[in-house]
């Protein structure tokens, strides 16, 4: 008789993630998180983030280009074979806007533009005038526009009309932390959209990354969340298993909300106490 220990079967490996890839502007991406780069303290820790959290597109703001310096973010972004998408950060016009993304193709070779034009300083949310003068001047000189824009379902129809690549309305304004402040916009902006909707601003922390994949939108794009965390590269681990979570919720479907509970085992082969002589 062997006294040998039985030996326990190995836990069998989880299934390889279904491929559903992020399809944007005519290009596909694995990575349904989008980074940027603003409020980073160095590059060390933003690239650290940027690893951590398998992104392949980050944005940068144009005025950052600096060609000649090595350890620009923009070389590091080339270095990781990361996609940098320029943005309009800081316009508040659409002359300018359109200024700012003309000098970024020529900088950059790239018809890719993040739009911003912003209506004031303290929100930091767009003025949808001349965000939408801007879409159509840039979107007819054949840029592929990423717009910026309210969580107001009728501009994003009138930017997706005027022919921007993606939409990307705000949770709540740039940088606060506020997380998605009208999930019900966010929702019905995704119902009507036949182009990418891609959350952006106003991510705090994880559960605002689950909370707007579970709403429907195609990716999110966040930065101050993570950029500006005590630990930006364990955030930037943290949301991107939220956008995966919450992309796999979405897909799963959740259970229907109700006001009273509803028990999960049959009440069938219930034991009952048999009435005694004194009940009788």
């Amino acid at each position: 008789m062997s006294l040998t220990a039985p030996v326990a079967s190995p836990i069998p490996a989880a299934p390889a993630a279904v491929a559903d890839p992020f399809l944007v502007a005519g290009e596909q991406f694995s990575s349904r998180l989008i980074m940027g780069t603003g409020g980073a303290t160095s590059l060390s820790l933003l690239e650290s983030a940027l690893i951590e959290s398998a992104t392949e597109i980050t944005t940068v703001a144009i005025r950052r280009f600096a060609p000649e310096a090595r350890d620009s973010v923009f070389a590091m972004l080339e270095r990781l074979g990361i996609r940098a998408l320029p943005n309009t950060a800081g316009c508040y016009t659409a002359r300018d806007a359109v200024l700012t993304a003309q000098l970024a193709r020529e900088a950059l070779e790239t018809d890719w533009v993040k739009l911003e034009v912003i209506a004031d300083e303290e929100t930091l949310l767009p003025d949808p005038v001349e965000l939408y003068r801007a879409t159509e001047e840039l979107v007819a000189d054949g840029f592929r526009v990423f717009a910026y824009t309210n969580d107001d379902p009728a501009l994003a129809r009138r930017l997706e009309d005027v022919g921007v690549a993606a939409v990307m309305p705000a949770g709540s304004p740039i940088g606060s932390g506020l997380g998605i402040l009208n999930p019900h916009n966010i929702e019905t902006i995704v119902s009507r959209a036949s182009v990418p909707v891609i959350l952006d601003a106003g991510v705090g922390t994880a559960s605002d990354a689950v909370l707007a994949m579970e709403l429907g939108v195609d990716a999110v794009l966040l930065a101050s969340a993570v950029t500006r965390a005590q630990d930006p590269a364990r955030m930037a681990r943290a949301m991107r298993g939220a956008v995966d979570a919450g992309r796999l919720a979405r897909a799963a479907g959740r259970i229907p909300r109700r006001p009273l509970a509803l028990a999960s085992s049959a009440a069938d082969g219930l034991i009952a106490a048999q009435p005694s002589e004194a009940d009788l």
